[in-house]
């Protein structure tokens, strides 16, 4: 029983993780944000890695500034890289390509184009093992798209 119990809080969690983030699509991003923040600050810094990955990838998007939403989604990577090798976590690894095209984004907006065609690269390599559902179909479609801007702005293609 309590093994089961222990199985229902990380579900839990990413429950309530997803609510925000429902929240947050329906345009209500400062509310999300906080709702996040609370969020982090219940899980902690030493949180299941998959949580805090989860929760920072999004508390990313919910940021106002380039910098900030760099940090979150460094913290976020950090946090998945984690959880992929404690316990080789599916979720994470799926996370992953979507976690470097992020970071590509944030540093293409932040005008260091080497580092976003870096991350670039990453997320194309990562992006090989996705399914070829909606969810693999988009990340692969949002690099192409991030490729092309990086081009255009007068950069070579990662």
């Amino acid at each position: 029983m309590a093994e089961r119990q222990e199985q229902a809080a990380p579900d839990a969690v990413l429950t309530r993780i997803g609510q925000v983030v429902m929240l947050h699509h329906a345009g209500d991003r400062e509310e999300a944000r906080h709702r996040l923040l609370d969020l982090w600050a219940e899980i902690g810094e030493q949180g299941d890695p998959l949580h805090r990955c989860t929760l920072a990838h999004y508390l990313a998007d919910t940021q106002d500034d380039p910098e900030d939403e760099l940090a979150w989604d460094l913290r976020a990577l950090t946090a998945g890289e984690e959880a992929a090798a404690d316990g080789g976590s599916l979720a994470a690894r799926a996370l992953y390509p979507s976690l470097q095209l992020n970071l590509a984004a944030d540093y293409a907006r932040l005008g260091r184009p080497d580092a976003a065609r870096t991350h670039l690269h990453r997320a194309r390599g990562a992006a090989a093992t996705l399914a070829d559902d909606r969810y693999g179909e988009g990340v692969r479609d949002a690099i192409r798209h991030l490729e092309i801007r990086l081009a255009e702005d007068g950069g070579h293609r990662p």
